[in-house]
């Protein structure tokens, strides 16, 4: 191994280098809302600081953005989408309950905040990413259904957790479904991912055992000339209608309130959301049957650009009252983005935030692949299930697509200092 020495100045660059720099996140399309936990700023870098890239020398600044992971709202979240994606459930092991819940969340709380900083983890470390910085990683923890009887804090959950209903396009997979505990982690780089999930799985130790886990990826930041919305297997821009930060009603429509209504009980979710979790399979194969125009017309946008299909940008509003030379609307009646706009759903909006995946060839041929659907709102029964069951009904994409596993995790405020993730729940 290298050593560091006085006389390398690229060495000497990298100790000097100065927290509070956002590096290249403004060229990476980085916009996140007030404090919500996900405030960027460059690593330190060197020896003694604790950082995982010990004598590496300096960082680019894609390794070297860090995202902050105490704050009003947990990281994840608002944090720009991330190159690689881990999602994985827990289940408490047999025996374990409110106490077991409780270290397990303070461990965990104290490996993402390590982590999401660029230092090795705090028991073990792997060694996995130690000539990496944070990368932008990004922890987020969420508790199932059954988390709150598995504790003894039935009480304390919330009505927003009720299990989702059943629609007709499910094709669940029970084993890869639900779970007490959640874990979200993102990254720009690949082994920074995979080293903060290797940590968080040795710290469960006896207390907790995986349920199901699930791996994703999205473009890497800077690849392409301006930032753009991302594009999802099918090769659709995908996510264009999402609600912005920067709208006067964001916060509304994607945290719950920090006090408003509902029982006291459960005011440990103010300032927290709901993530709903959907790996859903694309049908490859008779997507690509068919053509351009006709992909087009069941998601109701241009497939280059986004842009509605009766005119204009990605951004520009649909028209949807919009007739063609043929007599019938231009954006067809059973067209995805139509059936999903917020204005067709009595304003519910959620926020989307998935990975792709793609776990391999089946035996017939077909990819294993599709997306790891994730989304976020204030309450899921404003959000996601009103929008879901219009989508069963009659989207045109349902042909192209199959809903393989689900789950809803109540994801509580981001901690403050001193605090773990779940505190207020747990010791309140």
């Amino acid at each position: 191994m290298t050593s560091v020495t006085e006389s390398n100045p690229d060495i000497e660059i990298s100790r000097r280098r100065l927290l509070g720099t956002v590096g290249a996140a403004g060229a990476a399309g980085l916009a996140l809302g007030g404090a919500s936990g996900a405030l960027a700023h460059s690593a330190l870098a060197g020896p003694g600081s604790g950082s995982a890239t010990g004598a590496a020398g300096s960082l680019s600044s894609l390794g070297a953005t860090q995202v902050a992971f105490h704050g009003d709202h947990q990281a994840g979240i608002t944090t720009p989408l991330q190159a690689k994606g881990h999602v994985v459930a827990f289940d408490l092991a047999p025996g374990a309950g409110r106490p077991e819940a409780a270290a397990l969340l303070r461990r965990w709380s104290d490996t993402a905040r390590r982590l999401m900083a660029g230092e090795t983890a705090p028991t073990a470390d792997t060694g996995i990413a130690l000539d990496a910085g944070p990368s932008s990683l990004t922890i987020t923890f969420g508790f199932g259904h059954s988390f709150f009887e598995r504790t003894g804090l039935g009480a304390r959950r919330p009505t927003a957790l009720d299990p989702l209903p059943d629609f007709s396009s499910d094709r669940l997979d029970p084993r890869r479904s639900n779970g007490d505990l959640w874990v979200q982690i993102g990254a720009n780089d690949g082994l920074v991912a995979f080293h903060a999930l290797r940590a968080l799985q040795k710290d469960a130790g006896e207390a907790a055992r995986i349920r199901w886990q699930m791996n994703g990826f999205n473009r890497s930041p800077g690849a392409t000339g301006t930032p753009m919305t991302a594009r999802n297997l099918m090769g659709q821009v995908d996510g264009t209608g999402n609600p912005k930060p920067s709208e006067p009603d964001f916060d509304k429509r994607i945290f719950v309130p920090a006090a408003g209504p509902g029982p006291a009980e459960h005011a440990w979710m103010g300032g927290g959301s709901y993530a709903v979790v959907r790996r859903i399979r694309m049908l490859f194969d008779d997507w690509d049957k068919q053509s351009l125009a006709q992909q087009e017309q069941v998601i109701g946008r241009t497939k280059a650009t986004g842009a509605p299909l009766t005119g204009g940008g990605e951004t520009t509003e649909m028209e949807l009252d919009k007739i063609g030379p043929d007599g019938k609307p231009v954006i067809p009646s059973n067209a995805h983005a139509r059936i999903s706009a917020p204005e067709q759903n009595g304003g519910a909006a959620m926020l989307r935030r998935p990975f792709s995946f793609h776990d391999g060839i089946g035996p017939d041929g077909a990819p294993d692949a599709g997306l790891l659907f994730i989304c976020w709102q204030a309450d899921p029964l404003r959000g996601f299930v009103p929008v879901q069951r219009k989508l069963d009904r009659g989207d045109a994409l349902s042909a192209f697509i199959r809903h393989e596993s689900s789950g809803l995790y109540a994801v509580p405020p981001g901690p403050r200092s001193g605090e773990y993730v779940g505190q207020r729940l747990l010791e309140g």
